[in-house]
C-alpha cells in the first residue's frame, strides 16, 4: 500500500480536473453541549459548543462548525431551525476533485488532519477549507454541476 501524500497547498479552482458539485443530502443533526471529538472515516472532527455533529444518509458522522452550519443547511419540517433533528444542505456548489492515490489535507489552517484512500475525493467548500469523501458516499450524494 503507498504512503499518502500530505497536501499542503491545494486551490482546486485552478485545477483542470476538478469540477463543481452540489450534495443533495437529508442529515440527522444533534448539537454540541461541550467540546469534543468524534471520529469520521476520515480522521478526528473537533468540535466546540454549539457546532452541528452530523449523521449522514449513509451513517456517516462529521461535525461542522455553528456559523458554517447556519449558512449551509436548512431545517426539514416538522424541525424548528436550531433544534435537533432532519436538516437538508442547501444547494450551494463545491469544487472536488478524485485522487488516484491515498491522502492527507488539513480541514483548514491548523484545522484536524483527514485522511483519504485512493479513488476519494478531496472537496474545497471555500479557500482554506477543505473535505474528504469516500468515493461511494460522494456518487450517492453529490451531483456535477458544470
Amino acid at each position: 500500500m503507498n504512503a499518502p501524500i500530505h497536501l499542503e497547498v491545494v486551490d482546486l479552482r485552478s485545477d483542470a480536473h476538478s469540477h463543481s458539485y452540489v450534495k443533495n443530502e437529508i442529515v440527522d443533526v444533534e448539537f454540541a453541549t461541550a467540546t469534543g471529538e468524534l471520529i469520521s472515516r476520515e480522521g478526528p472532527n473537533r468540535y466546540a459548543p454549539r457546532d452541528a455533529l452530523i449523521t449522514g444518509s449513509t451513517g456517516d458522522r462529521w461535525c461542522v462548525s455553528r456559523d458554517r452550519f447556519d449558512a449551509k443547511y436548512e431545517a426539514v419540517a416538522p424541525t424548528v431551525f436550531g433544534a435537533a433533528g432532519r436538516y437538508r444542505n442547501k444547494p450551494i456548489p463545491v469544487l472536488a476533485k478524485q485522487l488516484s492515490h491515498p491522502f492527507t489535507v488539513a480541514r483548514s489552517n491548523g484545522g484536524d488532519v483527514l485522511r483519504g484512500n485512493a479513488d476519494d475525493w478531496l472537496l474545497e467548500y471555500a479557500q482554506g477549507d477543505y473535505g474528504v469523501v469516500e468515493n461511494a458516499r460522494f456518487q450517492q450524494v453529490y451531483r456535477r454541476q458544470d
